[in-house]
């Protein structure tokens, strides 16, 4: 483990315009998701950051649990309440899950890279995942608050077996790292793109550009069927595009990914 996270030397460090106006840290707390959640529905302002050395009840998608010891991970939750609409919000996401990587980039010196839909990834072996949820009132978006986990400081023989390998910054490094210089990082990127996003930019070529699944053989469960194929393109809304074996395109803004072709390229070490 590292330094805890104190409020006040977070807020200290960011000169943010919207992202970490408001702050939270706890020591620890059930979900940093259920809590901004729950203030965003009781009208706190866009931008609130919430931060927890330790959560008793972190959550993954489709209900999945997320674990981290304490004072292992960087755990933190934004709130924002974007002009789009419902489809749309998937942008957000792509703008935190950006930011995301460039942080560990800018931090470590590693070239993480997402695997779409919601993860982080160092080659094919996860270090984090997000978890975005919507308040739409009268068909409109109210808020999305996205939700971001990053194994920093693991022991990788603790994580549990998953179907995706895990590892952690501090193992692919050998040292511990700072997820106090982390979390500043990446709030400022969050800030800057989520900047950049309400003025009209569409992060999708960027969003392109950092995934790890184009080009791959891919499967994808959703709800309602299992798509197989190439992994071919997203759209402006993050939608996964894949040909399937009988060349037709299909689009899917949801789903799970098992990446089946060779990996195209690897993380890198500055």
């Amino acid at each position: 483990m590292d330094e805890p996270l104190v409020g006040a030397e977070i807020e200290r460090r960011l000169d943010s315009r919207i992202v970490g106006r408001a702050l939270e840290v706890h020591p620890v707390i059930d979900s940093t998701n259920a809590r901004a959640v729950a203030l965003a529905r009781a009208g706190a302002p866009e931008g609130l950051v919430v931060v927890a050395e330790e959560q008793t009840a972190g959550r993954g998608r489709l209900g999945r649990r997320w674990h981290a010891p304490a004072g292992g991970a960087l755990l933190v939750s934004l709130l924002f309440r974007p002009s789009l609409k419902p489809a749309q919000a998937q942008r957000v996401t792509m703008v935190c899950s950006l930011a995301a990587v460039a942080a560990v980039e800018e931090v470590c010196g590693l070239r993480a890279r997402i695997k779409w839909p919601n993860d982080v990834v160092l080659a094919d072996a996860k270090i984090g995942g997000l978890l975005t949820e919507l308040g739409v009132s009268a068909g409109a978006l109210a808020f999305v608050v996205v939700g971001i986990g990053l194994n920093v400081n693991m022991d990788v023989a603790t994580l549990p077996d998953l179907v995706t390998p895990a590892t952690s910054l501090s193992s692919e490094l050998g040292r511990p790292v700072s997820r106090r210089d982390l979390l500043v990082a990446f709030l400022r990127r969050a800030d800057d793109l989520y900047g950049r996003l309400r003025g009209g930019w569409s992060p999708r070529e960027a969003w392109r550009d950092a995934l790890a699944t184009l080009g791959r053989q891919v499967t994808v469960a959703t709800p309602e069927e299992t798509i197989h194929g190439v992994a071919e393109d997203v759209d402006d809304d993050g939608a996964l595009l894949v040909r399937t074996e009988n060349g037709t395109l299909r689009r899917t803004l949801a789903g799970d990914v098992t990446l089946r072709g060779r990996h195209p390229g690897g993380a890198g070490g500055a």
